[in-house]
């Protein structure tokens, strides 16, 4: 079973739909190994996206997601990087297909709703980034 690391950023916590887009997963046959809302501090956010740290967009991107709390998820099943990638839809919202995470729920290319890994070794590192072992039953 491949594992996937899921984040349900800080518009989609503020609209109410979380449990709309866990259902999405679930639906999916995509497993909640471990799952935690938690506020990102500065460092965090910093941290996380320091593979964009030089990109014109970071700041932007992390006072987003510190802008309030987010919804991390491991996410287990078969091909789940791929599954949850085709779940979330097109990282632009006007350009994601009807009926994904990001058409239904992001307002933006900046506010998207939702986080994903984009590589079966992104996600280990993501997943150790937000959960001990001890958290993944």
């Amino acid at each position: 079973m491949e594992q996937t690391l899921s984040i349900i950023k800080p518009d989609a916590v503020a609209k109410g739909v979380i449990g709309k887009i866990i259902d999405r997963f679930e639906s999916e046959q995509l497993r909640i190994v471990a799952t935690k809302k938690i506020q990102l501090s500065k460092q965090d956010a910093q941290s996380f996206y320091a593979v964009h740290a030089e990109r014109p967009f970071f700041k932007d991107l992390v006072d987003f997601m510190i802008s309030g709390p987010v919804v991390v998820s491991v996410l287990e099943g078969e091909n789940a990087v791929l599954v949850h990638r085709d779940l979330m839809g097109a990282t632009d919202p006007k350009e994601a297909e009807i009926g994904t995470i990001r058409a239904d729920f992001a307002e933006n290319i900046d506010a998207n709703a939702v986080h994903g890994s984009d590589s079966v070794e992104n996600a280990k590192n993501e997943i150790r980034f937000f959960f001990a072992d001890r958290e993944l039953t």
